[in-house]
């Protein structure tokens, strides 16, 4: 069974941000985390049939032409299919990257993707504990 949670090589789509009501949701209901290279918007939803995170990715036209953006969003999905064990729970992410993403080395993008990822659950938690 390809796409799978269990397999690790893939970012399924039932891990994934898709609709625009599902982005405009996190954005205005949301908070959001400011890291040195992208701004982190998340938000805690109710516990479904999905319990685990979702997360989307937005590269505005502002970061380039289409060949920049597009290898922006290679890389941040590649940092964050290889993070995503560093967030649980049920909660909507959206990473929008700046344009410095682009000469970021990957280690170190990795690692920002990572502690956006630890910031935005551990303030979901907190703002939901209160």
């Amino acid at each position: 069974m390809t796409g799978t949670i269990s397999d690790p090589s893939k970012f399924p789509k039932s891990r994934r941000l898709l609709k625009h009501a599902d982005f405009q949701r996190v954005y205005q209901t949301g908070r959001r985390q400011f890291t040195g290279n992208m701004t982190v918007f998340f938000l805690r939803r109710q516990e479904g049939p999905e319990g685990g995170p979702r997360v989307g990715l937005t590269v505005g036209k502002v970061l380039g032409g289409a060949v920049d953006r597009n290898r922006i969003k290679r890389r941040m999905r590649e940092a964050v299919r290889l993070s995503r064990t560093a967030c649980d729970g049920p909660i909507d992410i959206v990473f929008n990257p700046r344009k410095s993403v682009l000469a970021l080395p990957f280690t170190e993008l990795v690692n920002e993707v990572v502690r956006g990822l630890r910031l935005a659950t551990q303030r979901a938690r907190s703002a939901e504990a209160k």
